[in-house]
């Protein structure tokens, strides 16, 4: 360990006791690769503060120390957005211990909640007082508070409840000089000038880590309907989603699941079963909730509004869920497609958006130009039809094995693969990442697609907040 890192971990010890960084390379080492496999750093001291006020000394005695620092929560990022450097210039600071909710108010419909509070803890939590937080995604179980802040995480649910920005009512955190920015106060309005909580949401740890954030809740479910659809083109997906929000206010979720991707979780993960008969080229999964339990039932609802969409020809089947079991049985498969495309071997995944209406004609060309392109492949996307977020994935051709065969073919088309189906993104008018961030993954893609008035005001943010960057190297910005 380099001498100002030694010093930095010594003080930290001595102020802070034991708990607070540990040096013993096996409790390091679970926590240097990413949640996917892909990137491998290195760190040779996890610091781990428990209070603001810890987090406050730890950052301004890194910068005293020129100690570079990687904030991380869950370590679920899909883009390497909290793996350190793998040269091992940087300290990891967890927040994980910082997992208290701090106050809960159901008159007011707000939770705070510290860095480290595991999402599926804070569902729990809400639920307790008879509300929800509606943002939900299948990293639950592990993804915490300050990683979701800090990647504007989205989720299943944004059709209705938009993106973690839209559920953020203030942002604490502790900012590169080491002072505290306290936006906890949930102020509707407040016009002194820039909007620090809305830097910091989707920062990716480079301005600051998040401490803790105030989030708004949502009256808990009386009742939820869970449909699968099946239908010939993304085309009338869309066209069944503007009839369906035309009719309620109560579709919460909307996502689109190609046929070929079914088949993958049938055949991969065990005690699947298709909902519906026969082979069909495209399935959306529908959730509808409500929170009045003398409003129509959803179940009931839907039941009625696919019977005039199957009349109508927007739907060649659909079967509602009859209880929920059925329910968690049809949201088990989707939850599965990205583990049963892994077992089925390897591809180069794309987290892309393009606006909404040209979102069905992006799929089906952007997958036949991909496959034209790059033969043998084959091209899918599927997810978040109503907010033009799809996962675009490029499967490698057939045969292609594990281990030293996938990694060459990784390493010798997904450059290429990745390059050619951005730029289709940029053509369509869209962002080359939706939901998951830009991480170290798509750094370099961002530098070459600009636009270059964006990457100049992001440098001179970064520069303005970090100037000596030390705050999550090789992030956003390089």
């Amino acid at each position: 360990m380099p001498p100002a890192q030694t010093r930095l971990v010594d003080t930290v010890i001595a102020r802070f006791g034991t708990k607070a960084a540990t040096t013993v390379r096996e409790d390091i080492a679970p926590w240097l690769t990413d949640w996917r496999g892909r990137y491998r750093g290195d760190a040779p001291a996890i610091l781990s503060p428990e209070t603001t006020d810890q987090v406050a000394a730890i950052v301004s005695l890194a910068r005293e120390h020129g100690v570079a620092l990687v904030p991380q929560g869950g370590n679920t990022s899909m883009v390497g957005g909290a793996t350190p450097p793998a040269d091992g210039s940087a300290l990891i600071l967890s927040l994980r211990r910082m997992n208290r909710i701090r106050s809960h108010s159901p008159e007011d419909a707000l939770i705070v909640a510290e860095a480290g509070v595991i999402l599926a803890d804070l569902h729990d939590a809400a639920e307790r007082g008879e509300q929800r937080f509606p943002l939900t995604l299948g990293a639950r179980g592990s993804a915490t508070i300050g990683g979701l802040v800090s990647t504007n995480a989205g989720g299943t649910q944004v059709l209705r409840w938009g993106t973690m920005r839209s559920l953020v009512a203030g942002v604490e955190a502790v900012l590169p000089d080491g002072s505290i920015h306290d936006g906890l106060t949930p102020l509707k309005k407040d016009n002194r000038g820039y909007d620090i909580d809305g830097l910091l949401i989707g920062a990716e740890g480079t301005l600051g880590v998040v401490t803790a954030a105030t989030l708004r809740l949502a009256p808990a479910i009386a009742a939820r309907g869970v449909a699968w659809v099946a239908l010939p083109s993304p085309h009338t997906a869309l066209a069944l989603l503007r009839r369906l929000e035309a009719a309620t206010r109560t579709i919460e979720s909307f996502e689109i699941i190609p046929g070929d991707s079914l088949a993958l979780v049938l055949q991969h993960i065990p005690a699947t079963r298709s909902p519906v008969t026969g082979t069909h080229p495209w399935h959306v999964l529908i959730e509808a909730v409500t929170a009045d339990p003398t409003e129509e039932n959803p179940a009931a609802l839907l039941e009625r509004l696919l019977g005039d969409a199957l009349e109508g020809g927007l739907a060649d089947d659909a079967v509602v869920a009859a209880s929920e079991a059925q329910a968690d049985a049809f949201w088990r498969i989707r939850d599965s497609l990205s583990e049963a495309e892994r077992a089925s071997g390897p591809a180069v995944q794309h987290d892309v958006s393009v606006p909404v209406a040209g979102m069905p004609e992006f799929m089906i060309a952007a997958a036949r130009a991909a496959e034209a392109a790059f033969p043998g492949t084959h091209a899918t996307a599927f997810g978040h039809l109503g907010d033009g977020n799809v996962h675009f994935h490029v499967r490698a051709p057939a045969g292609t094995g594990a281990g030293a065969e996938r990694d060459r073919w990784y390493a010798e088309q997904a450059p290429g693969i990745t390059r050619f189906v951005h730029d289709q993104v940029v053509v369509a008018g869209g962002s080359i990442s939706a939901e998951h961030g830009i991480g170290q993954m798509k750094l370099a893609e961002l530098q070459r697609l600009g636009p270059a008035s964006r990457l100049a005001a992001l440098a001179a943010i970064k520069r303005a907040f970090d100037p000596a960057g030390l705050f999550n190297p090789g992030k956003l910005v390089p």
